[in-house]
């Protein structure tokens, strides 16, 4: 194993062509404890090109946190949606609820 800095990469990886980041802490990845978002300030604030949150939300207000207190400009989950204990709907109310604007997809 060899120490990697996440935000070298980042900056590596754009100066080459990178459209985006998608952003994964493994540390984080199916704790439900929210985002590492020292790791996401470091590499947004790093980078011009949209970096992905990924790992790490377990409830609908990781959302509103990472999205207030980094640059990242947007967030995904996986195993809380899943696992059926949070519906994706109650994540929009409360994003909407706190002023963060997402998408609405129709139910059809």
């Amino acid at each position: 194993a060899r120490d990697i800095c996440a935000v070298a990469v980042s900056k590596a990886v754009e100066k080459l062509g990178a459209g985006e980041i998608m952003l994964n802490c493994i540390d984080m990845d199916g704790q439900c404890k929210g985002y590492d978002h020292a790791l996401m300030k470091a590499v947004s604030d790093a980078v011009t090109i949209p970096v992905i949150a990924s790992s790490g939300a377990g409830k609908e207000s990781h959302f509103s946190d990472v999205f207030s207190e980094t640059n990242v400009q947007a967030a995904l989950a996986a195993g809380m949606f899943h696992r059926k204990e949070v519906e994706i709907s109650a994540v929009k109310k409360h994003m909407a609820d706190t002023g963060i604007p997402s998408r609405i997809l129709s139910e059809n």
